[in-house]
């Protein structure tokens, strides 16, 4: 080959090679832009995401706090003031079933979010309520389905307690202190409400009181 051809090859190679260079660098630019653009979309997607979820975090904390406000429509309800909070021995004869406030028992049941399959003393309940418990009951009327419904509720929510109460009137009771809604269902919507409205609620002779550390049995 002769000289002048090595040199046309060599120039023929270069220019390949600064192609594909090109080519590369080309690539590079277009991954970038790429990724760029993805990071973006994603970026505005996850901001979209957050913003509506605090929306929907204040709009369900808005409906809760205008639930709190709204009264419970056939609730039953007790002047506070002539409920008395004495610590007593032995049972005490409650004008309500199941009571909603009153003398008491100085040890408290438990009422973390506790399920009790037995019945449990009224006086110990009634202790509970005084912390700003709200109090679940139910009769055998009620269906398999509705107590586990409730008992799934109560599980996952702070200051409430659950038992069964054979001898009450109503399928289903929620007791707070000086307040009190019989339902015939679990799926009636002013469970919910009445749950919003009195746990730890504005009735709560002690609010911030521990509903741990009490009774555990019946």
């Amino acid at each position: 080959m002769s000289k002048t051809s090595k040199k046309t090859a060599a120039l023929s190679r270069k220019a390949r090679i600064e192609e594909m260079r090109r080519a590369e660098r080309a690539r590079e630019r277009r991954n970038r832009i790429i990724a760029i653009t993805l990071s973006t979309v994603i970026v505005a997607g996850l901001a979209g995401w957050g913003a509506y979820a605090l929306n929907s975090a204040n709009e369900k904390d808005e409906q809760k706090a205008a639930a709190a406000k709204e009264p419970v429509a056939g609730e039953k309800t007790w002047d506070k003031k002539k409920l008395t909070q004495n610590h007593v021995q032995g049972a005490v004869k409650y004008p309500m079933n199941p009571p909603v406030g009153g003398d008491h028992h100085q040890a408290w049941m438990t009422c973390d979010g506790t399920v009790y399959t037995k019945a449990i003393a009224n006086e110990n309940a009634v202790h509970s309520l005084e912390h700003g418990a709200v109090w679940i009951t139910y009769n055998d009327k009620a269906t398999d389905a509705d107590i586990k419904k409730l008992g799934d509720k109560v599980s996952n929510t702070p200051y409430t307690l659950m038992s069964p109460a054979k001898d009450q009137s109503g399928t289903i009771t929620l007791s707070a202190w000086g307040r009190q809604l019989t339902v015939d269902s679990a799926s009636e919507p002013r469970v919910e409400q009445f749950l919003t409205k009195y746990v730890q609620g504005a009735q709560t002779p002690e609010p911030g009181a521990a509903c741990t550390g009490g009774l555990t049995a019946a």
